[in-house]
């Protein structure tokens, strides 16, 4: 396992910790002998006000103001005026002296004649995915499978797919809830089951929290398509990454910022990320520049890496203003990235908190030797927020590479999976947590509402969203929404494969459902009102039902059977009723 070095938390990022020493040096921290001191004495608890505990980021990125740093979080790294008076050589990232990162990759001493070898074939460099965003296309879309809805007092908006597999010889359910925190999955052998479950009890088998007690069936027959754009908005191949140019002796936002031309060591670093292009009428992934008006500048650097779009904002080709020390038309961008490249032309240490950003979180810090030669080598150090776990592929060690096609491909995936490591980093983490709760409640309504519609028992505003106030009733609506050309077309291989049903239609349910259907309960048939659409997963409307709108849709069902149902059906009806 890779190590690497974990700096001081402090504030937001976590408690105080009381082992570091009094004097622990810059060589120490590299891994060289060092002189060690008693460590500190334990003092008391650091507190934050409830102000700082409350402290998040909201939609328009505005945030409270950080916890203060107090005495006793200062540890005494030497500060990088004190480190460029020393001899070289220099290391490529300081620690802050009040923490709050960590740094991967503090040795680059190469032996001699030695050079850095290339990974070895075995080592293939791999991108980070989000493996469950992708399930539903590869297993449920275009498919037979069934989906429900519901509210749950704990865990809120509820949105249930289940499909029947057949893996090898041996019978499976393959099991999708999503909630607003995450989507479970689960695989399931029916042979380890002692009875055939229902809806509820499959929900239960994947995420034990579920304290509802119906689920409601999807009747819309586009809903695989919303289903399927929720699961992955998370997915993008679109990338942007900062790239800042650090001169020696530069330990300074305003200097870093400041620079406006480019060495030939840099001109040859960005030709080795990727293509120099004309942003005006640029056609790819902009990355947030212009490419109408040319007020991010005339050209930047852009890179398609495993049909992933990546655009980099180089700080020496955004607009620079004369007279503005601060450089806020580069900042604008570089700031609001959440990974960055800073390029060292010579040794100088680059410290984390030199660039007060909310959103950078992750630097890759890239020094060149023999630059502009047949030999250019390129050092490699990584830094992070403390709240950032860990990304691959690891550094080697030493921590240098010799330019060529195997350190570019590590280092497009590092840059990739630092961006996705920093998603779980708490600030981003909760932003995504609010995005995806608002999606998942816009899902479950657009579902309730079209399987509403689709019966025949919506309210009237329902009634005139989908154009059914005339009241053609379910046999018109369903019509309606399966025009050739609106919806795909499903082959007909069965008796049961011109309609699409809302339960699993395999012999164990339909004799569970015969079973229920000969012994019926005036409690078990429940469909649900329009009240579901309460943001509020508390919402006593969770639990209501309505004997009238069932009466409804089992009047209107059974009148519009023989329309387009086989004769031959006596599950159809059971199967358009809520299965408990």
């Amino acid at each position: 396992m890779p190590q690497r070095k974990r700096s001081f938390t402090f504030g937001a990022y976590g408690g105080v910790d009381k082992t570091f020493s009094k004097a622990r040096s810059l060589w120490k921290q590299d891994g060289s002998e060092s002189g060690v001191s008693a460590p500190l004495e334990p003092t008391g608890t650091h507190t934050t006000s409830p102000l700082h505990k409350g402290s998040r980021m909201d939609e328009q990125r505005c945030n409270f103001p950080p916890p203060l740093k107090t005495e006793e979080d200062y540890i005494p790294y030497p500060s990088v005026h004190e480190v460029l008076g020393r001899t070289r050589p220099f290391p490529l990232i300081l620690l802050p002296q009040f923490g709050g990162y960590w740094i991967e990759g503090t040795n680059h001493e190469l032996g001699g004649t030695e050079l850095p070898r290339p990974p070895s074939p075995n080592t293939r460099t791999k991108l980070e995915c989000n493996t469950t965003a992708t399930l539903f296309r590869k297993h449920f879309l275009g498919k037979e499978h069934f989906n429900y809805y519901s509210v749950d007092t704990n865990l809120g908006h509820l949105v249930f797919s289940i499909k029947y597999d057949v893996i090898g010889d041996q019978e499976h359910l393959r099991l999708m809830l999503r909630t607003r925190l995450k989507t479970y999955h689960d695989v399931l052998p029916i042979s380890c089951l002692n009875e055939f479950p229902n809806v509820v009890q499959m929900a239960k088998l994947v995420c034990e929290d579920v304290l509802v007690d119906r689920f409601y069936p999807v009747l819309y027959p586009k809903a695989s398509r919303l289903i399927v754009t929720f699961d992955e908005h998370v997915i993008s191949n679109n990338f942007k990454f900062g790239v800042i140019f650090q001169k020696y002796g530069q330990t300074s936002e305003e200097e870093l910022f400041g620079n406006s031309e480019e060495s030939p060591a840099f001109v040859e670093f960005l030709e080795f990320l990727g293509e120099k292009i004309e942003l005006h009428n640029f056609k790819g992934f902009r990355g947030g520049l212009d490419v109408t008006h040319g007020q991010t500048g005339a050209e930047s650097v852009y890179c398609n890496y495993r049909n992933k779009e990546v655009m980099f904002h180089v700080s020496t080709k955004l607009p620079y203003t004369e007279g503005d020390t601060q450089q806020l038309q580069r900042k604008r961008h570089i700031g609001n990235d959440i990974v960055a490249i800073v390029f060292q032309e010579e040794s100088t240490p680059f410290v984390p908190d030199m660039i007060a950003s909310n959103f950078l979180h992750a630097y890759i810090v890239v020094q060149v030797v023999n630059p502009c030669s047949d030999n250019i080598l390129y050092k490699v150090s990584v830094t992070a927020r403390d709240d950032v776990p860990f990304f691959g592929p690891a550094l080697p060690n030493p921590a240098v590479f010799k330019k060529g096609c195997e350190f570019h491909e590590f280092l497009f995936t590092k840059l990739i999976n630092a961006e996705y490591a920093c998603y779980k980093a708490e600030k981003f983490s909760k932003l995504e947590e609010r995005t995806r709760s608002a999606l998942l409640e816009t899902l479950y309504e657009e579902l309730h509402v079209n399987s509403q519609a689709i019966m025949g028992v919506g309210g009237e505003e329902d009634k005139l969203e989908n154009g059914s106030a005339a009241g053609g009733g379910f046999f018109e609506s369903f019509k309606s929404l399966i025009i050739p050309g609106k919806s795909p077309t499903r082959k007909k291989s069965g008796p049961f494969s011109s309609r699409r049903s809302s339960a699993i239609g395999i012999e164990n349910i339909q004799e569970v459902q015969e079973k229920s259907s000969r012994d019926p309960s005036p409690n078990t048939q429940k469909t649900p009102d329009s009240g579901h659409v309460s943001q509020d997963p508390k919402s006593d409307n969770s639990d209501q039902s309505s004997p009238e709108v069932l009466t409804t849709a089992k009047n209107r069902c059974a009148s519009s059977r023989k329309c387009w149902l086989p004769s031959s059906s006596s599950l159809a009806a059971q199967q358009m009723c809520v299965w408990e």
